[in-house]
């Protein structure tokens, strides 16, 4: 059994640029810088990946995001290889994006707001997002009281 999948919070490092495959296909590719830290120093550390993202996903974060803005990445990790000019051979690692969500609102919180989410003022692609939406079912309890445990 494989299982590929790869979720990452990072900032977009420079604005989004769509571009054209001959055969008409929407594609960007974005590079996320995302923080690490190191538990025994305390030091942080930001490491940097590339992300492929196709057709509607490419569109929605070109008209959603620029650089700096913070986004939700999922997706699975593949190696790609061509030959440059030179001859040499080269082989990348990035993320092709299969859903990608807002983090945060217009103002700043840490707010999670799903790419499938409506809004009237913004135009969206119905891309699936687990999670990132509360369920009206549940009511908040007032007390700790309440609580059936």
């Amino acid at each position: 059994m494989s299982y590929n999948r790869v979720i990452l919070v990072g900032n977009l490092v420079a604005d989004p640029e769509l571009k054209k495959t001959n055969s008409g296909k929407s594609v960007v590719s974005i590079r996320l810088a995302v923080g690490r830290n190191y538990s025994k120093t305390g030091e942080n550390n930001t490491d940097f990946f590339n992300a492929t993202a196709w057709e509607q996903r490419a569109e929605f974060i070109c008209r959603n995001f620029s650089k700096g803005k913070q986004i939700l990445i999922e997706g699975q990790l593949q190696n790609r290889s061509w030959t440059d000019k030179d001859g040499q051979k080269r082989t990348v690692t990035e993320i092709n994006i299969s859903d990608v969500s807002f983090v945060g609102n217009k103002s700043g919180d840490s707010a999670s707001v799903s790419s499938g989410s409506q809004s009237p003022s913004e135009d969206r692609v119905d891309i699936p997002s687990y999670g990132s939406s509360p369920d009206e079912s549940f009511s908040d309890v007032s007390s700790d009281d309440e609580l059936p445990f």
